[in-house]
């Protein structure tokens, strides 16, 4: 396994010169996170993942969590003393809200930074991450009183936070759980359930866990609609802010993984805890998606880290693994001299340098939406995230998957095996398409939520977006012919794709739904190689360095990746029927 290296050139590229982040770090509030401010600080964590927490990846794996009879979950020596330099230098509270004691930094330079210390470890990534959510619901739609009691230990990392919502009966349904909330005289309310697949829901880097919690009220409104949300915190808080006795709330046990296996994934019971309304009765889904949508992006963001890393591994073994004769060799040849390898290793690095600049295009716009004077502007912006969340999401976790297992490829037998630690990064990437939603359900949030708004204008508008680069590849000359042709022809795939989804959602919904993961698909193709192809003309015309090798990216997934899209139109446009033609017959 290759020493992790952070792609710190590339991430300073991405955001100087193709997301738009000198617009970020001009809007209001941003001031202090001027781009040169940026690269120090990224180039500082950068190291410090490196030398801290990516040395802990591979023991997570091999240790593992352990769950212990009186409840307590302990994760490897390895993440508690990380995990402790983490919180003592800071770096948790760098995106976080500077009114209890974040550093308020874009949420931009938040995703920067969550590539680097997934790409790391992304087990040891997950509780940072899950509280990050937490905070961000308590600091949307909490109680002074609330906000004053839990934020400012979790901004510093101190105490922790997690997300419950699902039940061994309600997986993605969730309306169908059915923990229980009653109200008290004091105004608290006691709380009785059980929760699975809560990530971090017990452990012991941190003494206080703050977990937000969906149950129903007795006299709700069934299904969703009757979902409120909770803060039951592993601890009472005492009045001067120091833990009192212990809530009724524990780990059943924990479950054991095919990846990840560094996070604790548990079974929750809860037993008349206490916990504290947050926001209003019957509105917990709004706010769970609060935390939900900021997730969704981090992860497909996590497809994207552990796609680095396992090409960061393959590169190196590709370049000195000795494997026959390379074509007009007379000597023993490291395989990267083999054309197919190469392939490989070029598909990597395309997808994801391309997969970088969907999140942080995400990212930028999800500052925009909260920082720019401009109503108009951030009411745009907040469009374009919503359309980008599921793409970022799925899209994001599928192709994780999919390099990672190229990575593996490259390696042949050897990445099949435990030791050389390539497989790890497959394994873990497999469950980023299946939580937070899993990608089918993204797929249907885009097309039955996200596409009809404004009645389709605001996905075609973006269309239109991504065709107006025509303008400047016509004239940058024949390197970049190629790119030009190839993206005008799949963007009108895409647009006759989309007003063909906007035609039968009026009629046939069921059609809509059947072509949902392939329209997706295409949709994270196209915005992909627009990125990188404005990646290329960026590079070209402020001479920079990298100038060739972004043309050859962008040139490559125009080619060789992009053609996917025009294939994909069949699929997408081909209804259901086929789907349910053998309801009756029996499938052998």
């Amino acid at each position: 396994m290759a020493e992790y290296r952070p792609p710190l050139t590339d991430l300073r590229f991405a955001l100087e010169h193709v997301v738009g982040y000198p617009e970020v770090s001009a809007l209001p509030g941003f001031e202090h996170a001027d781009l040169d401010t940026v690269v120090e600080l990224l180039d500082s964590y950068g190291e410090f993942v490196t030398k801290v927490i990516a040395p802990t990846n591979r023991i997570g794996d091999t240790e593992g969590v352990k769950y212990h009879p009186d409840g307590s979950v302990t994760v490897p020596q390895a993440f508690k003393d990380a995990y402790r330099t983490y919180v003592e230098t800071g770096w948790g509270s760098v995106p976080m809200p500077q009114q209890f004691g974040g550093e308020g930094f874009p949420r931009t330079v938040g995703l920067a930074m969550q590539e680097m210390i997934t790409s790391a470890n992304m087990s040891f990534a997950l509780g940072p991450l899950l509280t990050q959510g937490a905070i961000e619901a308590l600091t949307a739609v909490g109680t002074e009183e609330l906000q004053q009691r839990f934020l400012p230990k979790m901004v510093t990392g101190e105490w922790a936070g997690t997300m419950n919502l699902t039940e061994p009966q309600a997986g993605s349904d969730v309306g169908a759980l059915t923990t229980r909330a009653v109200r008290r005289e004091d105004g608290t309310y006691s709380i009785t359930g059980q929760k699975i697949f809560i990530s971090f829901g017990e452990h012991d880097l941190t003494d206080q866990i703050v977990h937000l919690v969906l149950a129903r009220t007795p006299d709700a409104p069934e299904g969703t609609r009757g979902i409120s949300c909770f803060v039951v915190p592993k601890f009472l808080v005492n009045d001067d802010g120091s833990l009192g006795e212990r809530n009724g709330v524990r780990a059943l046990s924990v479950e054991h993984k095919m990846g990840i296996h560094g996070s604790p994934t548990c079974v929750m019971s809860y037993e008349d805890a206490t916990g504290y309304l947050l926001g209003e009765e019957n509105r917990g889904m709004s706010i769970m998606f609060i935390m939900m949508n900021t997730a969704r992006t981090s992860v497909g963001l996590e497809g994207v880290a552990l796609a680095e890393r396992a090409y960061q591994d393959a590169l190196a073994y590709a370049k000195q693994r000795i494997q026959g004769h390379a074509p007009g060799s007379s000597e023993p040849s490291p395989i990267i001299e083999f054309p197919d390898v190469r392939r490989m290793l070029l598909t990597q690095q395309a997808s994801i340098a391309a997969l970088r600049r969907l999140i942080l295009l995400h990212g930028a716009q999800v500052d925009l939406s909260t920082h720019h004077p401009d109503a108009a502007v951030r009411e745009r912006a907040s469009e374009v995230v919503a359309l980008l969340t599921p793409i970022c999401k799925s899209f994001g976790s599928d192709q994780g998957i999919e390099l990672t297992s190229l990575a593996l490829q490259v390696h042949g037998g050897s990445g099949y095996i435990g030791e050389t630690g390539v497989a790890q990064h497959y394994r873990d990437a497999r469950i980023a398409a299946i939580y937070e939603g899993t990608n089918g359900i993204q797929a249907a949030d885009l097309v039955g939520r996200k596409l009809p708004v404004r009645g389709g204008a605001s996905a075609l508008e973006f269309i239109e977006q991504l065709r107006a680069l025509d303008d400047e590849l016509a004239v940058a000359g024949d390197d970049f012919a190629a790119i030009r042709s190839q993206l005008e022809v799949h963007l009108s795939a895409l647009k006759r794709t989309t007003e063909w989804m906007l035609r039968a959602g009026v009629t046939d919904p069921r059609a809509v739904l059947a072509g949902s993961s392939p329209y997706l698909r295409m949709w994270g193709l196209c915005v992909c190689a627009w990125l990188l192809a404005k990646s290329a003309l960026a590079a070209a015309s402020i001479g920079d360095d990298s100038a060739a090798e972004q043309l050859v990216l962008a040139r490559f997934y125009a080619q060789q990746l992009l053609p996917q899209v025009s294939a994909l139109e069949s699929a997408a446009t081909a209804g259901a029927d086929d789907l349910y033609a053998f309801d009756a017959v029996p499938v052998r």
